[in-house]
């Protein structure tokens, strides 16, 4: 029935927006914009309708979660970083069919999930962030999963990203794009040297291991980036544990995928942190 048509692992940085502000920042994040663009012009070409967002700004402390409201509009501050994303306008569609399927579907498969389509719940800037870039005229329908989970298991993260592919092809009609929305390594700046590490990675030990991570990626050998995930999500300070990463892999099939991934933004730290914009092939 339905189509996978384009899987990404996305940056979501806040200094991205800074990056639209008059100031000392500004354009500091045009690349990462760009691969934006770029990949939302990627799901334009394929006709995708639906895009599916693993959240890792999205905090669950129990269950998985689907957001699949009919809609979103308001005004977004981070609690996070207010001095970063300060009275952000949004508005979306959202596609309660898709999400309640994927959460039956996970839910079947032993991974219990809510799908909230009656919520007065917004959407995390792990959504709204790339959301601004790639769907300025709200042509894509967006869906947002819980993957800040604190409490979870990576293999059943891994179930429910297979449960996201079983529901597009076996229960929906249309063509759908799914995203991991958070970063590589992500331990944050120490408070009082952030400035200094704006555009840098804390530590050359994550930069090193971000960096063979991704030639693992463009090797397209899954084998041993799944073997070292666990390790990798702790030691490295994986944002949200990189359930969404998990969550991806499900998606694409685990061990047993082959494909071999195309970095669109070149890796770069940012208050930190190492981040990347990167699409494999479905």
């Amino acid at each position: 029935m339905g189509k996978l048509a384009l899987a990404a692992k996305i940056t979501h940085v806040p200094s991205m927006y800074l990056s639209e502000q008059d100031g000392p920042h500004k354009g500091c994040r045009q690349a990462a914009i760009d691969g934006h663009k770029e990949i939302a012009r990627r799901m334009r070409e394929a006709g995708v309708d639906t895009v599916v967002v693993f959240d890792t700004h999205w905090l669950v402390n129990s269950g998985y979660h689907i957001n699949c409201a009919p809609s979103w509009e308001g005004i977004y501050t981070s609690n996070e970083l207010p001095h970063f994303i300060k009275n952000l306008p949004f508005s979306y569609v959202g596609n309660p069919d898709l999400g309640k399927a994927i959460a039956d579907t996970a839910t079947a498969m032993g991974v219990h999930t809510r799908a909230h389509d009656a919520t007065s719940l917004a959407p995390e800037y792990g959504t709204l962030v790339p959301m601004r870039y790639m769907n300025p005229d709200k042509q894509f329908k967006v869906v947002s999963v819980s993957a800040l989970c604190t409490v979870h298991n990576l293999a059943d993260s891994i179930v429910l990203g297979q449960a996201v592919r079983k529901a597009i092809e076996e229960q929906y009609d249309g063509t759908v794009s799914v995203l991991a929305s958070g970063s590589l390594s992500h331990r944050f700046a120490q408070n009082g040297v952030s400035e200094q590490f704006l555009h840098k990675v804390w530590d050359p030990f994550l930069e090193t291991v971000d960096h063979h991570v991704v030639e693992l990626w463009k090797k397209g050998d899954w084998k041993t980036f799944c073997g070292m995930l666990p390790e990798y999500a702790t030691k490295c300070h994986g944002e949200g544990m990189m359930h969404d990463t998990a969550m991806l892999l499900g998606v694409l099939g685990g061990e047993s995928y082959t494909g071999q991934a195309e970095v669109v933004t070149p890796y770069f730290g940012s208050s930190g942190t190492g981040q990347i914009n990167v699409v494999f092939p479905v």
